[in-house]
């Protein structure tokens, strides 16, 4: 692994690794039990990243509406989260778009149900009293 060359091959078109290293290095080195990153690791995790995002891309896109139109959109990376078991850990990262005026409408609808809720909590309250 120590002669894995990262960059631009001697013609500059092609790369064996597209993310840059010292962006992953930083984000490793966020988590406070990573004292030190050596190349092999970093290298591997850079790769091991642009596979992934090339798996959730590739699924995303066969599964998708865009597909049609040649097209990869935020909605079928929400969607892939959503549906398959593989990418649900991403939904909370991809959630699906809603408009605010639904969201809004939503919160109002759970503020009425636990409203709901708590009158009739009290009026089970005053029944236990009464008797």
């Amino acid at each position: 692994m120590a002669d894995v060359v990262v960059g631009k091959d001697k013609g500059g078109e092609q790369r064996l690794i597209s993310l840059p290293l010292s962006r992953i290095r930083v984000i490793m080195k966020s988590s406070p039990e990573v004292s030190s990153i050596n190349q092999e690791a970093l290298v591997l995790t850079a790769k091991a990243t642009e596979l992934f995002v090339q798996c959730l891309a590739t699924y995303s896109y066969r599964h998708g509406s865009g597909k049609e139109k040649k097209v990869l959109t935020y909605s079928d990376l929400a969607n892939t989260a959503q549906q398959s078991e593989t990418f649900q850990f991403l939904a909370d990262i991809l959630p699906k778009k809603i408009l605010a005026s639904k969201y809004l409408k939503m919160l109002k609808e759970e503020k009425r149900e636990e409203d709901e809720e708590n009158d009739n909590d009290n009026e089970s309250d005053h029944d236990e009293a009464d008797s």
